[in-house]
């Protein structure tokens, strides 16, 4: 079997102004949109050198240091993707055309009050906005969700994200220092990839904690349950603190069904940003036989790959192919409900041990 794992891509192509230009853009939005046929009209960066420098590499026209001047010199029916820290999105956004289509790099704020201020934001100016949750793209994703939703493991009872390897955070220097850290900047990739294939949880259990060998990191380790009125067992564990080798690093996706079950080994993570190469299996239980793993060859990854994906969407969006877009700040509004949900789970500790005696 050899499920469908690629994104459906518009048939028109619209220009795409990137507002901001760090490591994201240049190892994945510009790489993403080259292999797509994407046409990029613009780079924006406050910093006009690493601008230029990327522009020069991508073959891009347009280089401005200020939004204004990017916004200004748009064509009529661009797209904004906005690669910004998430909390400069709302005054952003403000400077934008009524009516664009945008796309914005997750998280959708830094806070769950930002992310409504994001929201309002756009519902103001009426813009087309989607979060840039990728991740629900990836190629073993996408073939996930096709032999769930075409019945190929039975009913989902549980869904599980592993993560143990070390991260190296020094390639994104603006975490040092935030209040909110893993599961803002991380973990929430996958509380919206399991929104995404079972709705909004009716509670979320949490823990996240720093790390002695990580002092300038607010949190780089945590665990997270997410209580579904379906009775599914949806879990995500992080430790990006594990610097002891490859031998025993883990990072995977898990899907177990009533028939059958789907792990998927998300390389990009392990030696991160060479990554180890991922890999998609699946079983299915049949009557008298034993269980037997199917290993099934995809292209691509995570990066560059699924980054076309969610500008599809978009694009798809603007020249009238799809009717919504999967990520919209619409539905991503839900996902920072459920991180802040987390946090605030972590921050009143579960029940003591002591209070029972």
């Amino acid at each position: 079997m050899n499920p469908p794992y690629k994104p459906t891509l518009p048939e028109s192509r619209f220009p795409i102004v990137i507002i901001g230009t760090g490591g994201i853009v240049k190892d994945a939005h510009l790489p993403a949109y080259r292999l797509a046929g994407f046409p990029v009209d613009t780079l924006m960066n406050r910093t006009r050198e690493r601008a230029q420098s990327l522009a020069t590499e991508f073959g891009v026209k347009k280089v401005f240091t200020t939004v204004a001047e990017a916004v200004a010199n748009a064509p009529r029916e661009a797209i904004f993707d906005l690669a910004l820290p998430a909390s400069m999105f709302a005054e952003t956004l403000r400077q934008l055309p009524d009516g664009a289509h945008v796309l914005i790099q997750k998280p959708m704020g830094e806070t769950l009050e930002q992310a409504r201020e994001i929201l309002a934001v756009c519902r103001e100016k009426k813009l087309h906005a989607a979060i840039n949750c990728q991740l629900r793209f990836a190629p073993f994703v996408m073939a996930a969700r096709h032999l769930i939703n075409t019945g190929v493991i039975g009913e989902l009872t549980d869904m599980e994200m592993r993560l143990t390897c070390y991260t190296p955070w020094h390639l994104f220097p603006f975490v040092y220092g935030l209040p909110r850290m893993e599961i803002l900047y991380h973990s929430v990739h996958y509380v919206d990839l399991i929104r995404s294939f079972l709705g909004q949880p009716r509670g979320v259990q949490a823990l996240t904690l720093p790390h002695p060998n990580s002092p300038k990191l607010s949190s780089t380790r945590s665990a997270i349950i997410l209580n579904f009125a379906s009775g599914v067992r949806a879990t995500i564990t992080t430790n990006h603190d594990h610097n002891f080798g490859a031998r025993h690093q883990e990072s995977y996706l898990k899907w177990e069904g009533t028939k059958g079950a789907i792990w998927a080994r998300v390389g990009l993570l392990m030696d991160y940003p060479k990554g180890v190469g991922d890999v998609f299996e699946y079983c299915v239980r049949e009557d008298g036989r034993e269980p037997e793993w199917k290993t099934v060859a995809l292209e691509g990854s995570w990066f560059p790959e699924a980054f076309v994906g969610t500008m599809a969407s978009v694009q798809r969006h603007q020249e009238g192919s799809d009717a919504t877009m999967p990520s919209s700040v619409e539905d991503v509004i839900h996902t920072m409900e459920v991180v802040e949900a987390a946090y605030l789970a972590s921050e009143r500790g579960g029940i003591s041990p002591e209070t029972l005696k």
